[in-house]
């Protein structure tokens, strides 16, 4: 049976590789976006992945997305929660705004579209939720205090619905990424890099998109059914819980 995937921010880093790695295992993926025209229209002439451009942290504009997805692919087997931001600051210098703008798309969002899809799984006795939290979530992070909790939380409501859904063929797991070689991390100047991050990962270096992509698609998997409530952290040791 193909399954149809959804991930949002789907078009760019570590959400461009899951997209690709799920339609090379066979799924029919829509992939999300909220802002980079240029960049979607890329991905899909580059992929031929559809791309559907919604406001995750809007319910009405996840419902009206997902209803667009499930229309043209089917509806969702599943849930990639990739979509984040990052609004970095001293909690002492936080404004209220960068706190609520990471709230609001990095856990809200998790929220709005597992809450649309997760009635479609119950009845199909089938789902695969699968929420990509940070190794900042684990840990914490000086000047995250707002990407930090968020990240954290998403561990709490993945054991939650993994247990109310378990029984209706549905798992719910999470990944917690470490240091990965995104346009965002490669923008940190080598000194900090070479001095600050790279000494505390025990293998040495970056990970790669391709790697996390690869857990998603072990969790994704129909074979994965025994797994649920856990979290998967690619973060070459840097954090061992």
């Amino acid at each position: 049976m193909t399954r149809v995937a959804l991930v949002t921010g789907g078009t760019r880093g570590i959400g461009h590789a899951i997209s690709t790695a799920l339609k090379y295992r066979g799924c029919r993926v829509a992939a999300n976006y909220g802002g980079n025209d240029t960049a979607a229209r890329q991905f899909q002439a580059a992929t031929g992945i559809p791309v559907y451009k919604f406001d995750v942290s809007d319910f009405a504009a996840c419902q009206e997305g997902v209803t667009r997805i499930t229309r043209d692919l089917g509806p969702v087997d599943i849930l990639v929660n990739n979509a984040g931001i990052t609004r970095d600051a001293m909690l002492h210098r936080m404004t209220k705004e960068n706190w609520d703008a990471v709230i609001h798309t990095n856990l809200d969002s998790v929220f709005n579209m597992t809450r649309l899809v997760i009635e479609g799984m119950r009845a199909r006795s089938f789902g695969r939720i699968i929420n990509v939290a940070s190794i900042n979530g684990r840990k914490g992070q000086a000047g995250q205090a707002n990407y930090s909790a968020a990240k954290a939380a998403l561990l709490g409501f993945s054991k939650a619905v993994a247990q109310e859904a378990a029984s209706r063929g549905i798992t719910v797991n999470v990944i917690a990424p470490g240091y990965i070689a995104t346009e965002m991390v490669r923008a940190v100047p080598k000194e900090i890099l070479d001095t600050k991050i790279l000494p505390f990962v025990p293998v040495g270096r970056l990970g790669t998109a391709e790697e996390v992509a690869r857990c998603v698609t072990f969790l994704a998997d129909d074979a994965a059914g025994f797994i649920t409530g856990a979290c998967l952290d690619a973060n070459g040791g840097q954090y061992m819980a």
